[in-house]
């Protein structure tokens, strides 16, 4: 079988690892995968197989003129087309909103299946109008509208009808199997609470940040590792300054492996405003880890099941 995915970028993110992680898995079973990226070839975040095909297509910049973007959303839709076509797949996997109307408008006509996948909670995830108006007008074309939680596919339901299907992100193979600490040692008497995300407004490390000042009053044996990158690293570092949290909280920035720093961790915490579904809270469920959450939607509820796993 030939499957052609199209995703925005394979940056540091939890759209980028599931597709990652999809097209490993169907390339190792000697599927021929093509994998098309708007960006213009940086190197991905995480490991592909390679037996995949990756093709940057270089299409990514955005414009805030109008006109502008218009013409260049129109050649990216003509890209799309031929190298879709060039790549003759059985069927065509798209991740992401914007990427997903840009796919069904470039596949029009074709024959081919199209999958498409939205990877946040659309009530909350603001994409503007337009976007929002073309969603409702290509999203019935699509084979299939995959969600990762209830929540996210209700939102859906009147435009796709039966054609949304709910379905989890994958999660790694857990410490167990792997060749390194399987326990949390080596940090003595030391307590370490773990967070993980892009540093951006969506996340509520803000919130994390205020939360732990306050929870670890007369506790100076916790500390506090924020994992990602983002925006708002320096508002961040600017607010451990003014909370006095200097020298417990840290930001050690982007890894590709999570369960190397889960394996030092005492209690992993989610403080986001809204999430798809939760990579990072699932690989530390995997883990084996305590696990608070904030009941944000969409996904944690789903995840976790009240004063029993979290």
């Amino acid at each position: 079988m030939r499957l052609t995915l199209v995703i925005a970028s394979l940056r540091c993110g939890g759209a980028e690892r599931v597709l990652s992680t999809m097209a490993n898995y169907w390339a190792e079973r000697g599927e021929e995968v093509t994998l098309l990226t708007l960006d213009s070839g940086v190197p991905p975040f995480y490991p592909l197989r390679p037996a995949v095909r990756h093709r940057p297509l270089d299409l990514a910049p955005e414009y805030r003129n109008l006109v502008v973007g218009l013409f260049r959303n129109l050649r990216r839709i003509r890209v799309f087309r031929r190298v879709i076509r060039e790549s003759r797949p059985d069927a065509v996997i798209s991740f992401m909103d914007r990427v997903n109307v840009l796919v069904l408008l470039a596949t029009r006509g074709l024959g081919l299946p199209v999958l498409i996948s939205e990877r946040t909670d659309p009530t909350l995830h603001e994409i503007g109008r337009l976007w929002a108006a073309l969603r409702r007008l290509t999203y019935p074309w699509a084979e299939a509208l995959v969600c990762q939680s209830a929540a996210a596919l209700a939102h859906f339901r009147r435009i796709v009808g039966s054609k949304g299907q709910v379905i989890a992100n994958p999660v790694g193979a857990p410490a167990a199997t792997r060749n390194y600490t399987t326990g949390r040692e080596g940090t003595g008497k030391k307590r370490l609470i773990v967070a993980m995300g892009r540093l951006g407004a969506e996340k509520g490390f803000d919130l994390l940040l205020d939360a732990f000042c306050a929870a670890c009053v007369g506790r100076p044996d916790w500390s506090l590792t924020i994992i990602g990158e983002g925006p708002l690293r320096n508002e961040l570092e600017q607010q451990i300054k003014r909370l006095g949290l200097g020298g417990r909280v840290q930001f050690p920035g982007q890894v590709s492996d999570p369960f190397r720093v889960l394996a030092h961790a005492d209690l992993f915490v989610l403080s986001s405003r809204f999430e798809g579904f939760p990579n990072a809270l699932c690989e530390a469920m995997a883990y084996g880890l305590p696990v608070v959450s904030f009941d944000c939607p969409s996904g944690p509820a789903e995840i976790i099941s009240h004063g029993v796993n979290g």
